[in-house]
């Protein structure tokens, strides 16, 4: 759950100066683990660190790079069990405390955290330490290339990913994707704490009945239990322990439950409406012991029948961008300012939703957009998938392992979120090429979406221009998404023959009785407007 500051909980932000090395061999023979390293750099954190340096190896680093710190838990956490969160660290971490191997992670865009109770004494300084390892290649998402092109091809000038491996001069590690490798801790860095005794997990779903809403939750406890219970639920006499209350804008009780597995009826319930709606929010307050947990929600409906995506039952017409986390400095660092403004950006232009391409976003960020109405489609970060990487790597690594698991975990990590109304499994795979390898592939995932999301939201998988009549998975899929470039990566320049061509596929869609939507369309462009406020 999303570290939150109560009664019972407390944070200390790690975020801010941080020393930092890139690694040229040194590390393993210096074993700066273990030994607090020197020649250091100061760096700042949550950020990328490829722009915080005007030098070139800044920018085009491949491998590992390390950061350190100090840190103090204060006294007055005594009692407390404690955790530290990384929101996230590209793409792969290690992470010591006072030299001694705490926990790795693999993945650049999800969080992961480990207790640290029995690990640090209280009011001692401890020395933090995490090496990331910015290497994309054939078991990682999203995919590099080991062959030493990528699936854009090597002489592809102007694409800075393409542009960033070649400068290197390192064939291998070459990006299948054609947005920057930003690498980093790229997102905060938390201590929380909680009672011994502790809620796990909140679980809603919401639904609608009549003017009422409908939600069903499940409280997940950890820690050492307050009265026997026989599983991870606290169910049967653990019940009693957890109790529920439902809080409408005003902070008014609306309703109230006991367990840590129940419906709650709300009667006359606003509903959640996307943009320009209004998106109302309610609180489910969550105690169990000594601990509690506030998680806002809102009561929404989402589903597809026939050729629409329907929103509280009524037709949905998604208006909006695949876009980044990119700022000039901090790469794709977390920043709530520029949160804000993207988000009054998405208004101003009359939008009312956004893909998350080409991986999770920030928590930050849907927490504002619960809050502001605007649509998310929440994407992994699968993007420049090919064949090969349908089939096992090796023995000891199997993509659609990973794969499922990084999926299991965005929907976990995004589950509660109103926002987020549909999940990608990937963005333009190779489907097409060998079709019923790439079904096998991806209907898994999809089934996976389908099983572990408590409200079994659509799901798609975003197509890339290809033999759509060859191509099995796209029209499986709930909702179809295609991006499309006629006029500029195919039938380049011949207009006439792009609208054609583009007619021709839109019959093909209409057939399949989905919704349709065109997630990227384009062409290549000249520098024009590049501010949004008038004289």
């Amino acid at each position: 759950m999303y570290p939150q500051e109560n009664k019972s909980r407390a944070i200390l932000s790690l975020d801010g100066i941080w020393r930092f090395r890139l690694n040229k061999g040194e590390a393993e023979k210096e074993q700066w683990e273990k030994n607090s390293f020197t020649g250091y750099e100061n760096i700042y954190v949550p950020a990328a660190y490829n722009d915080q340096r005007e030098d070139a190896e800044f920018r085009l680093h491949q491998g590992t790079a390390y950061y350190e710190r100090e840190f103090t838990v204060p006294k007055f956490f005594d009692g407390q069990r404690l955790m530290l969160r990384f929101d996230a660290v590209t793409h792969d971490a290690k992470v010591w405390l006072d030299g001694e191997y705490l926990c790795s992670h693999k993945g650049g865009f999800l969080p992961f955290e480990a207790e640290i109770t029995d690990r640090v004494e209280l009011g001692k300084t401890v020395r933090l330490t995490v090496c990331v390892d910015n290497t994309i290649n054939r078991r990682s998402l999203p995919v590099g290339s080991e062959s030493g092109n990528s699936f854009m091809g090597s002489d592809n000038a102007g694409v800075p990913a393409v542009e960033q491996a070649k400068q290197w001069r390192r064939p291998m590690n070459l990006p299948n994707f054609d947005f920057f490798n930003y690498a980093g801790i790229q997102r905060h860095v938390r201590i929380y704490s909680t009672p011994k005794s502790y809620i796990e997990n909140i679980i809603l779903v919401p639904g609608v009945e009549g003017k009422d809403g409908i939600v069903k939750y499940t409280v997940v406890t950890g820690g050492k239990s307050l009265v026997e219970a026989s599983d991870a639920f606290a169910a049967s006499a653990g019940d009693s322990q957890v109790s529920v209350k439902i809080l409408d804008a005003k902070n008014n009780i609306v309703a109230t439950a006991k367990g840590a597995q129940g419906t709650i009826r709300i009667p006359d319930a606003k509903l959640w409406e996307p943009y320009p709606g209004t998106p109302y929010l309610y609180r489910c307050e969550v105690t169990y012991g000594e601990d509690e947990y506030t998680e806002e929600f809102g009561i929404r409906t989402v589903e597809v029948k026939g050729t629409k995506v329907l929103i509280n039952n009524k037709p949905f017409y998604f208006k909006g961008f695949g876009k980044h986390e990119d700022s000039y400095i901090r790469g794709r660092g977390t920043d709530n300012c520029l949160n804000v403004k993207d988000v009054g950006l998405l208004h101003w232009i009359g939008a009312n939703s956004f893909r998350t391409s080409h991986y999770p976003y920030a928590e930050e960020m849907y927490r504002l957009c619960d809050k502001e109405g605007i649509v998310i489609i929440d994407e992994t970060p699968a993007v420049g998938m090919g064949t090969a990487d349908y089939v096992p790597y090796n023995k000891e690594f199997n993509m659609k392992d990973y794969h499922v698991q990084v999926l299991k975990d965005m929907i976990s990590r995004d589950c509660n979120h109103p926002c987020v109304i549909m999940w990608s499994l990937g963005n333009e795979p190779s489907t097409d090429e060998k079709p019923a390898l790439a079904y096998d592939y991806w209907r898994e995932l999809y089934d996976v979406a389908h099983a572990v999301d408590p409200q079994s939201r659509p799901v798609t998988l975003v197509c890339c221009q290809n033999n759509y009549e060859r191509d099995l998975v796209t029209r499986s899929m709930d909702v179809v998404c295609i991006n499309r470039y006629y006029g500029w990566y195919n039938l380049s320049g011949d207009l006439d023959a792009a609208c054609y061509a583009w007619n021709i596929e839109l019959d093909f869609w209409e057939k399949q009785n989905k919704p349709v939507m065109v997630s990227e369309y384009g062409a290549d462009t000249i520098e024009g407007l590049h501010g949004t406020v008038g004289e």
